[in-house]
């Protein structure tokens, strides 16, 4: 795809092209009337002409090479140059009364196209201008069979009107193209920052009520805390002694996971992928124990480092938490690099994606089939797009699903470089 500065070319490289068509046509016009109509030209003043049309276009071409947008003022420059260089010939070669006087139309839907209102009518004013005094003031065309004048006439109308309409639809499909490119990217670019911004909106909300949470949750772990130290020497609470066990494992879960938010606040997110999966594994059990999650993954990954280990946590714990619901029995993760790329896949033994919700996942929070909000696959899908990365979900015919979380290994992972800081 061409880079904001080439789009903003186009019209200039637009220009060129249609300038070095019109001087090969100029070319081939002059010497053809010349060598098979006997018309008597004025060659040397016709070669100028031409001549400092092919100078202009070179620096034309030149200036396509130069990073900077064309400006209005010198579209409508480069116009009037063609109208001029138009008007120059026409009045070497009869004037009004030559076929191609209608080629001024081009000129003008193409100024009409790329140019604002008041250019566009100064530079059709200047178009009528010339014709008007080409009708007054021109060098006469000359001809060896006087009589045949008629039919070379409509021969020049015939060419004049195929060339003209070839060249309008052409730049003007050509400016239709792109300005139907230009409003599919402002379309999608409206349509990140509406997703941006309700992910921004829901970031907000989540800090928030992690900052609520902070407080009860601290005095939960103290209470927790004196009751199982209570239980120690009470036999009536000793009976609770496991649960309250658990309850102090899942109130450490909570603050691991209000840790993780500080750290990605602060900025301290960057880890080997070999030291922080093993521990992100065992989190992510200890959340959820009663599923059974299998792993597997190679050694040619535990050198990999994760730039944003909290963004890369947030989506497989989410993509993990569906296919625990999904299969609480039979939930596997799998880490493996394909060239530039790491690949994490989770599977389950659940039914498989909904059909008709497969088309709304990831584009917008769906309500699941096992009751949660549809927020959590939604994040993910933004996360991952944030980090250049990509989330495919994949049916296995009556053996569950699969969902594939791709990480470019120049962006959210690359290989660890072994420097003197270890």
């Amino acid at each position: 795809m061409e880079s904001f500065l080439d789009n903003g070319r186009l019209n200039l490289r637009h220009l060129f092209w249609l300038r070095c068509l019109a001087i090969a046509g100029q070319l081939t016009t002059i010497g053809v009337t010349q060598l098979f109509f006997g018309a008597q030209l004025p060659m040397m003043a016709m070669s100028v002409v031409v001549a400092l049309e092919i100078l202009f276009n070179a620096l034309t071409r030149w200036r396509l090479g130069r990073f900077r947008r064309e400006t209005d003022i010198e579209l409508f420059g480069q116009l009037v140059v063609d109208v001029s260089a138009l008007t120059v010939l026409l009045f070497l070669s009869g004037g009004t009364i030559n076929p191609f006087i209608s080629l001024y139309l081009p000129a003008l839907a193409i100024g009409a196209a790329v140019l604002p209102a008041r250019l566009a009518a100064v530079l059709a004013l200047l178009a009528i201008s010339c014709y008007v005094l080409l009708s007054f003031v021109s060098v006469p065309l000359e001809i060896d069979t006087p009589g045949n004048l008629f039919d070379y006439y409509r021969i020049g109308m015939w060419i004049n009107f195929v060339l003209s309409a070839g060249l309008i639809t052409w730049f003007v499909g050509r400016m239709s193209a792109t300005l139907r490119r230009r409003d599919a990217s402002l379309a999608d670019a409206q349509q990140r920052m509406m997703r941006d911004e309700r992910v921004v909106a829901l970031g907000a909300q989540a800090a928030t009520a992690a900052h609520e949470i902070g407080s009860p949750l601290s005095t939960i772990a103290l209470l927790t805390e004196e009751l199982r130290e209570a239980a120690e020497d009470d036999p009536q609470l000793g009976a609770y002694a496991e649960d309250l066990a658990l309850l102090e494992q899942q109130i450490g879960v909570c603050k691991a996971a209000l840790m993780r938010l500080q750290n990605q606040a602060t900025g301290q997110m960057r880890r080997a992928l070999g030291e922080w999966l093993p521990g992100f594994v065992e989190q992510w059990r200890l959340r959820q124990p009663q599923v059974v999650l299998s792993t597997d993954s190679g050694s040619d990954i535990a050198d990999v480092q994760i730039d944003d280990v909290a963004a890369v946590g947030q989506i497989l714990t989410i993509v993990l938490d569906n296919a625990g619901r999904a299969s609480a029995h039979a939930v596997s993760l799998s880490v493996a690099a394909h060239g530039a790329t790491i690949r994490f896949t989770v599977c389950d033994r659940g039914p498989g994606w909904p059909a008709e919700l497969r088309a709304q996942l990831g584009r917008t929070p769906v309500r699941s089939t096992q009751g949660g909000a549809g927020v959590g696959l939604y994040l993910a899908f933004v996360t991952a797009g944030r980090l250049g990365g990509t989330i495919e979900l994949h049916d296995r015919r009556g053996q569950g699903a699969c969902a594939v979380l791709s990480l470019p290994l120049r962006g959210g992972v690359r290989p660890a470089t072994h420097d003197a800081r270890g």
